[in-house]
């Protein structure tokens, strides 16, 4: 039998991709959500790299299925997904770790590719209906790391204050909102509680990406766009009404050498000081009951 071919273009659909792996498409779907196959979201839609799925297959090939731990130290960088209260706490602690925001799944494979040392995430699976694990165990199992607890955090929507309030996603039918990018758990989990309400994926006015909790949020503010999906912290901060919709877990995907060098051990012991649980407190939104509880060792 002869092996399906890769298509020649930069992007493979989940049919394509079904396809090429001789699966079926619900499988490639939870593939996607686990965060076990390079993807990537334009408008609620998946879309998968090409060129990263061929390095995955070949990794695959060779048995390993997952990205090689590097043999070069890793920079001190703390990539993945923004959180304010643990953005703050980074420079608030002069810990030294340097940050690289720019979603979840992003952070996640640049951590198996040995680009930093940490990275947040919040990655639900909606097959078993847990936080950050699932993806991590299937993406990171090769790696020389372990999965932390940060903090539960509140999200749902925020919007300003005056006219008609939002009260469910389906009241977001025809409103302006802001996006996040296609790499970042907000986005995966939006539209993931948005097909199960109904809301139709053309029925929001999308305003420009925001790649942060805080821009999301501050372009609601500026009247950019009349909600967005968000923390609740992030909405007081900014002045702006929050209806709160899921508790999430926020994770750190710690490299374990990185666990005893300086930055960490100081950002750490950041977390355990009167400081830092008072600002969880003020900011809304945060509970730091299991924060360093270890939920995968790899």
């Amino acid at each position: 039998m002869t092996e399906p071919s890769m298509p020649d273009h930069e992007y493979l659909t989940v049919r394509e991709l079904a396809d090429l792996l001789r699966l079926k498409e619900r499988k490639v779907y939870d593939l996607a959500a686990s965060g076990s196959v390079p993807c990537s979201r334009a408008t609620g839609k998946l879309l998968f790299p090409a060129d990263e799925i061929r390095a995955w297959i070949e990794r695959a090939k060779s048995g390993s299925g997952v990205a090689a731990p590097p043999s070069v130290a890793r920079a001190p960088i703390l990539l993945g997904s923004h959180d304010p209260l643990l953005d703050w706490a980074i420079r608030q602690s002069r810990c030294g770790l340097a940050s690289y925001y720019d979603g979840s799944l992003d952070g996640l494979r640049r951590f198996t590719a040995g680009e930093g040392v940490a990275a947040g995430l919040h990655i639900h699976d909606p097959v078993s209906n847990n936080w950050n694990v699932p993806a991590v165990a299937a993406a990171a199992a090769g790696q020389n790391a372990v999965l932390v607890t940060f903090a539960l955090r509140q999200r749902g929507l925020v919007f300003r204050s005056g006219g008609a309030a939002p009260r469910s996603f389906s009241d977001l039918e025809g409103r302006s909102f802001v996006p996040r990018q296609p790499e970042s758990g907000t986005e995966i989990l939006f539209w993931e509680l948005a097909d199960k309400a109904g809301l139709a994926r053309d029925g929001l006015r999308l305003a420009d990406v925001a790649r942060t909790e805080d821009e999301a949020v501050e372009a609601v503010r500026r009247g950019d766009a009349e909600a967005t999906f968000g923390l609740e912290a992030a909405a007081r901060a900014y002045g702006l009404e929050f209806l709160p919709l899921v508790e999430e877990e926020f994770s750190l995907l710690v490299e374990r050498k990185a666990w005893f060098d300086a930055p960490m051990k100081r950002l750490m012991a950041f977390f355990a000081e009167e400081t830092f649980a008072r600002r969880a407190a003020s900011s809304g939104g945060y509970d730091i009951g299991h924060l360093g509880r270890v939920t995968w060792n790899a």
